[in-house]
């Protein structure tokens, strides 16, 4: 009979035992479970509170982001898929800023374009009124009414030269810096061919001068 009480008894504080330990073991997973949701949770406010971080440096940028890494940190972002309004009204005023940025450079490089076509078409118009004078002086020897006149002229012209045997360079082709040029001569002989020619088929393309300011190369283009 006593034998029979202590075998209930044990076998009563075992389930008992065991009954804590599933107990145990259940709230063990719920706790753990609990705490990988808090992780997630934290994890989640983290990227969010990141994300948003980026986006306001790219809507606030004041030059200092280039246009790829703020495109980049965007796609970055939409990939996330956080699914959160403010993020996702953040990310659209993120792409309107790229876009008006580029807007922005789109128009400088244009205007920047636009100043140099309008320096080189000054720059052009500088050197034609600066050579105007050689052409005019070429103009008068082809001009002459007499020999005399035009030896005359012929004279007056080399003044602005070195020398008689100053180069003149005939350009007959040319692409980019790319130039082919006609037999060379020299300005007298060059001014001798106007007076018997009695025609200037060539314009002023460049000069060049030495420090005294007299022509040491003379290049002309077919007009």
């Amino acid at each position: 009979m006593i034998k029979t009480i202590k075998h209930h008894f044990v076998m009563r504080i075992f389930l008992i035992l065991l009954a804590a330990t599933i107990a145990g073991g259940f709230a063990g997973c719920t706790s753990k479970k609990k705490i990988a949701r808090q992780k997630a949770a934290a994890e989640r406010t983290s990227t969010i509170e990141k994300a948003k971080t980026d986006l306001l440096a790219i809507i606030n940028d004041n030059g200092k982001m280039s246009i790829s890494a703020k495109e980049a940190k965007v796609a970055e972002i939409k990939a996330l898929n956080l699914q959160d309004p403010e993020v996702d009204e953040l990310i659209l005023r993120a792409v309107d800023a790229i876009n008006k940025q580029k807007k922005e450079l789109q128009r400088l490089e244009e205007e920047k374009i636009k100043k140099q076509k309008a320096e080189e078409a000054e720059k052009a118009t500088v050197a034609e009124q600066k050579y105007e004078k050689i052409d005019d002086y070429l103009e008068s020897v082809v001009d002459s009414k007499s020999l005399d006149l035009a030896n005359s002229r012929i004279s007056e012209t080399l003044k602005f030269f070195a020398s008689p045997e100053v180069p003149v360079l005939i350009i007959i082709y040319q692409e980019a810096d790319m130039k082919d040029y006609d037999r060379p001569t020299t300005i007298k002989k060059y001014l001798e061919y106007l007076k018997d020619q009695k025609k200037n088929p060539n314009k002023v393309n460049d000069v060049k001068y030495n420090d005294n300011g007299k022509i040491t190369e003379l290049e002309l283009l077919k007009k």
